[in-house]
């Protein structure tokens, strides 16, 4: 995990550095280590440089678990709302490393941070996740709260089942 200074008032904003992402792409699964650097063989960013896909969550709204049910039910107004606005989109996962807890999300591209922020903060989230051809970054949704930029990340087919 990378080193951070300063950790918002969230207990949970450690395991958000920590996750690792898997994205169901129409041609392949991805799946996404931040943090890692190095001699490892890496894919490429699905997208090219100068695109952004981000990854936003509905589900534990504040860091708290908020049950199946409700985890369901606001994943789905999350899924309405990005329909509605015609942006393209993949079903996503974020887990810590282990696999020990996940969390149903979703991969998007056509918002900037500030919307991206905006919708997160609208499920209740801290934060949600921005990853480019150059960085992957952490993107709080409160604006009190820096961001951080994890300075590699790596990329691995994922086999889908």
């Amino acid at each position: 995990m990378p080193a951070v200074v300063h950790f918002p008032k969230s207990a949970q904003w450690p395991h958000y550095l920590g996750a690792v992402v898997d994205i169901a792409l129409t041609a392949r699964g991805v799946h996404v280590v931040p943090g890692c650097q190095g001699d490892v063989p890496s894919l490429p960013h699905p997208l090219g440089s100068g695109r952004t896909i981000h990854i936003v969550t509905a589900f534990n709204p504040g860091g708290r678990e908020a049950g199946v049910r409700a985890n369901l039910r606001a994943q789905e107004e999350l899924l309405r709302i990005v329909a509605r606005r015609g942006l393209r989109w993949w079903p996503a996962v974020g887990r810590d490393p282990a696999g020990a807890h996940a969390e149903i999300s979703v991969a998007l591209t056509g918002l900037s941070d500030t919307q991206v922020r905006s919708l997160g903060r609208r499920f209740g989230q801290d934060a949600v996740f921005a990853w480019s051809s150059a960085s992957w970054r952490l993107l709080a949704c409160e604006d009190a709260v820096p961001d951080v930029v994890v300075g590699g990340w790596h990329a691995s087919d994922r086999v889908r089942r």
